[in-house]
């Protein structure tokens, strides 16, 4: 898990307000793009869908 991808809703100029996403078949990884170097939150993928959809409500 070492792609790191940006929402397209990052915010102008660098894009460095928001989180960054990594996947690999299993596992979901979150982490702050302004700090990249800091702790992540990983999911098990079968999970990450459901939790982006209980932030939406």
């Amino acid at each position: 898990m070492d792609t790191w991808r940006k929402s397209s809703y990052s915010g102008p100029g660098d894009g460095n307000e928001c989180v960054e996403v990594a996947d690999s078949s299993t596992h979901i990884a979150i982490r702050d793009s302004k700090d990249p170097a800091r702790a992540t939150l990983t999911f098990p993928a079968e999970v990450f869908a459901p939790f982006i959809e209980a932030l939406k409500r």
